[in-house]
């Protein structure tokens, strides 16, 4: 028997992080396939949107608004889904936030957000759908990680760090998922233009629209691989910079980034603000 693949028709297509970016351009062309879609944001007011704006498409969009951080909350979410809405058979953990972290200007609580949102918030969400995928005999799990978590990039030092906890716990995960008939995939996309990475002041190569890129992540869901990565002209060049011996990897980076010559700044930094998307 083949690892069950969701489909429209199936159930619920849940995403968090779906009011910004990828997760909103995903919950539109999945409700445009047919797919009932749950959105998960914390902006209550930018999901009603997103729901009025599937009106008329095949599939229909739901507001669900919530904070990953919140663990009660997304297990209870989780329940009400079902039993309001159906039942989950694809869920896509895609909440996330970047902070930079520069190595002189460490700071814990951008550290804990971090954590908190990309870390522990997909994990709120994923362990309560599991059960219920796990009862039902099948289900789909999407994770959305990024090529930050292929190796460590200025920077990136927490960012990356969830990131690759999540491609690592996703390898894991696979091995008894698949006992259940639950198939796990992650996302690990290049730079997308949204709101988080128009705030980045550095040039960003291959940079992809946001249209393309729920495009590529609709086709990855349907193809079932475990690894959606886009846009590959950029994500392949990345692996294979992994696997070269680290002074050499070191030294290609700081050229490529123009780190070498980059000078560390101490002043003071504010609070960052983030958003689940």
């Amino acid at each position: 028997m083949s690892l069950f693949r969701t489909t429209a028709g199936d159930g619920v297509a849940w995403i968090t992080g779906a009011s910004t970016g990828i997760g909103r351009e995903l919950a539109l062309r999945l409700a445009a396939l047919g797919h009932v879609v749950v959105a998960t944001a914390r902006n209550a007011d930018d999901l009603d949107d997103l729901a009025r704006e599937s009106e008329g498409m095949r599939g229909t969009i739901r507001a669900f608004p919530g904070d990953v951080t919140d663990r009660a909350a997304m297990a209870s979410m989780v329940k009400t889904i079902s039993e309001s809405a159906g039942p989950i058979r694809l869920a896509v953990f895609n909440a996330g936030v970047y902070i930079p972290t520069p190595g002189e200007a460490l700071s814990l609580d951008d550290f804990d957000t971090m954590i908190g949102v990309n870390l522990l918030g997909v994990l709120n969400g994923l362990v309560p759908v599991v059960e219920t995928m796990k009862a039902a005999g099948c289900g789909q799990v999407v994770l959305v990680g990024s090529v930050s978590g292929y190796s460590g990039l200025p920077s990136a030092s927490a960012y990356g760090a969830t990131k690759a906890a999540l491609n690592n716990m996703a390898e894991s995960l696979s091995f008894d998922f698949e006992k259940m008939n639950i198939r796990i995939q992650v996302a690990n996309p290049g730079f997308v233009d949204t709101p988080a990475t128009r705030e980045n002041d550095f040039e960003m190569p291959a940079l992809m629209p946001v249209d393309k890129a729920a495009q590529a992540l609709v086709e990855g869901i349907a193809e079932g691989g475990f690894e959606i990565t886009f846009p590959r002209r950029f994500t392949y060049v990345l692996k294979l910079l992994r696997m070269l011996p680290h002074p050499l990897y070191f030294a290609i980076m700081r050229r490529a980034t123009g780190w070498g010559t980059r000078e560390l700044d101490f002043r003071d930094t504010t609070p960052s603000t983030y958003s689940q998307g």
